[in-house]
C-alpha cells in the first residue's frame, strides 16, 4: 500500500461499521493474540511511534 492511512481514519472506519471503544479494544486484543508480528507491523505501517505501539500492545 502506498498511501498511509492514519489512526483516525481507521477509527472512523471502525465506527462506521458500528464498533465502539470496547469492540475496537477486543479487535486489537484478538489481532495481538493471533498474530503479534502482524499487529506490530500494522501499527508500524500506521506510522505510530514505538512508545505508542508498546502501549497499544500491552493493553
Amino acid at each position: 500500500m502506498k498511501h498511509k492511512v492514519t489512526v483516525e481514519e481507521w477509527v472512523e472506519r471502525f465506527r462506521a461499521v458500528g464498533l465502539d471503544d470496547a469492540e475496537m479494544q477486543k479487535w486489537h486484543e484478538l489481532f495481538e493474540s493471533e498474530n503479534p508480528e502482524g499487529h506490530q507491523s500494522f501499527l508500524e505501517w500506521l506510522g505510530l511511534p514505538p512508545e505508542r505501539i508498546r502501549g497499544i500492545r500491552q493493553r
